[in-house]
């Protein structure tokens, strides 16, 4: 990869992505399934009109599937460019391809296999309500960021993990739990990481990596300027950097050569972001800690062992 910042993210925050913009998004178009899960990443920062089009299609994935572009358009009161545009940004090449995964998640649902999006938690629901509401959230959370995860992407991260002489891993909040997360699994297999959610300390030790080290931002929102800052000068040191985030379009991405992309439950009162987001960030993380397992099982496999055995004598002690 062009070690560049990429161009984007000057003022453009309340305007469309132009397609020469989207066109860096397509790949595989993504399968029925996580259709519903790109809507629910995408959206927030999408224009106003983008999200009527992108609230109907998952609203009413039957519906929409039997309407032609210019139906759809009318529908939700915007443009046949806006829709082309909101299929392009969802991933799909063009609006039929975009149909032809709304017929999909249609026989999903009516089978079964994809359920509606459960109500928010209410301050008077039962507790019996709560769990059942919070697991079917989490379950939801976990089977969309699967179905998002770009498995090329993550096997690059992985590959750069395996042969990082070091990692440096960066969160706040939250995300700062997450980063502890994935720096304590390393550690345990042998291999040199550090978890920061100082900024300064974060970019104090940015400073000092280079080629062959790994950084990683973890930030949901993809614009916590404490986690971009550290990423930002890891990137220009040279070392390959990497983004968990449930915003592929953030800032943070222009710093990022991989760019692993999370998704969330609805965001309620009693269910802001910061629990949401942290479900599928740990799912991530944990594909990336096997990833590299797999790839160094002769010398991770003994050091669990050995870390066990340690753990195990000091409660006996």
């Amino acid at each position: 990869m062009t070690r560049r910042v990429k161009e984007t993210f000057a003022g453009e925050r309340d305007s469309a992505p132009g397609p020469s913009a989207m066109v860096g998004t397509l790949g595989t178009p993504p399968a029925p399934a996580a259709l519903a899960a790109k809507v629910r990443t995408l959206a927030p920062s999408m224009t106003r009109s983008m999200q009527r089009v992108a609230e109907a299609v998952a609203g009413d994935p039957a519906g929409c599937a039997a309407l032609t572009v210019t139906g759809l358009a009318e529908l939700t009161g915007t443009s046949e460019a806006t829709v082309v545009r909101t299929a392009r940004l969802l991933g799909y090449p063009g609006y039929r391809d975009l149909r032809l995964a709304l017929a999909g998640l249609a026989a999903q649902q009516q089978s079964g296999r994809a359920p509606a999006i459960t109500t928010d938690i209410a301050a008077d629901d039962p507790i019996a309500d709560v769990v059942a509401k919070l697991a079917y959230d989490e379950q939801q959370t976990l089977a969309d960021t699967a179905a998002g995860l770009d498995t090329v992407q993550l096997g690059a991260a992985v590959t750069a993990l395996v042969a990082a002489r070091r990692t440096d891993v960066y969160g706040v909040g939250a995300s700062g739990l997450v980063a502890q997360d994935l720096t304590q699994k390393l550690l345990r297999i042998g291999l040199m990481a550090h978890a920061h959610s100082d900024p300064h300390l974060a970019v104090t030790n940015a400073v000092q990596l280079r080629a062959g080290d790994v950084a990683i931002a973890i930030t949901h929102s993809g614009s916590t300027g404490d986690v971009i800052e550290p990423l930002r000068v890891a990137f220009e040191r040279g070392a390959t950097t990497v983004a968990i985030t449930g915003r592929p379009d953030g800032p943070v991405t222009q710093y990022a050569d991989h760019v692993l992309t999370t998704s969330t439950a609805r965001e309620s009162e009693l269910r802001p972001a910061a629990m949401s987001s942290r479900t599928g960030q740990l799912l991530v993380v944990d594909c990336l800690f096997v990833g590299v397992a797999q790839r160094t099982y002769e010398t991770a496999a003994p050091a669990l062992s050995a870390s066990y055995e340690a753990l195990a004598h000091r409660h006996r002690s």
